[in-house]
């Protein structure tokens, strides 16, 4: 680490060029985390990755220092990154560009062994940066077809007639679309999240951290269509005004507490059919 007087001068002047940098872009990364609910949760990211990285500190102590000219190099074509998507009016660019040239200052200052503990930190902030438009419809137009038809399916088995046509389901009483805002990419993004965050935590095996992440997807899509299907029903029992405001609204969250209960399950049920061994004690010495 950069100890001396020299150190700290060095790390606090690429920390105002990094600020100087990206401030804009922040701003616009933070507005975008505070007006779009379906990366509210970007306020969280940077808090708890700085604390993975907190946790590392002894690691990154002890490790060697060999700073690598290729850091350099990964700094300044990450900064074309950013101007490219200036220049372009592309937001994504500029906020992907971001890790970029963190990576960058990380090899550059420190080397490749404080780049590999600070990995998995660097790595989460990805979380932060919402998807490009066009591949975030490509994704929540599919699952909005797929809610429509897990709605339909469960409807058709609680006796609610239905017609559906596309996303959109035709009841007796009234018309429920399943609009972009509820095909489920909202909480399946927090649902990951959050996965990676309890994986990260409940055990230190990759593959059990990995098996936690990816299972939030499934149970995501699979409680969302139990929500699209319980809005229909409440909606042919009482009226359009179910699937409206409040009840539409704590319908949501409740399904997210579900999903996250069923996440937690899934992780409960890896740590008893495959118990995370445990450290051999330490002979003491005589």
């Amino acid at each position: 680490m950069l100890t001396s007087a020299k150190g700290r001068l060095v790390a606090g002047a690429v920390a105002i060029g990094f600020a100087l940098l990206y401030w804009q872009v922040f701003v616009k990364l933070v507005m975008d985390w505070y007006n779009d609910d379906n990366y509210s949760h970007g306020f969280l990211i940077v808090p708890i990755a700085l604390y993975f990285a907190w946790e590392r500190r002894h690691k990154l102590k002890a490790a060697v220092q060999k700073p690598s000219v290729l850091g350099l190099i990964v700094v300044v074509g990450s900064i074309a990154v950013l101007l490219a998507g200036i220049l372009g009016s592309e937001l994504f660019l500029t906020r992907i560009s971001i890790i970029g040239a963190l990576i960058g200052t990380v090899l550059f200052l420190f080397g490749w062994q404080h780049l590999r503990i600070l990995a998995f930190p660097i790595a989460f902030l990805l979380l932060m940066i919402p998807i490009p438009a066009i591949i975030f419809n490509q994704i929540a137009f599919p699952l909005q077809l797929l809610a429509s038809r897990f709605g339909e399916a469960a409807m058709g088995i609680a006796d609610v007639p239905v017609l559906r046509e596309g996303n959109v389901l035709i009841l007796a009483n009234t018309t429920l679309e399943v609009a972009e805002a509820c095909s489920g990419i909202r909480s399946l993004v927090s649902l990951l999240t959050l996965a990676i965050v309890l994986g990260y935590f409940s055990d230190r095996r990759l593959w059990v951290r990995l098996c936690v992440a990816l299972s939030s997807i499934p149970v995501a899509v699979v409680t969302n269509g139990f929500r699209v299907a319980g809005t229909g029903i409440a909606a042919h029992r009482f009226g359009a005004a179910a699937a409206e405001g409040f009840f539409h609204e704590f319908s949501g969250w409740l399904v997210f507490v579900a999903a996250f209960g069923l996440t937690l399950a899934i992780q409960r049920v890896i740590a008893l059919v495959a118990p995370e061994p445990r450290p051999e004690p330490v002979p003491a010495s005589v």
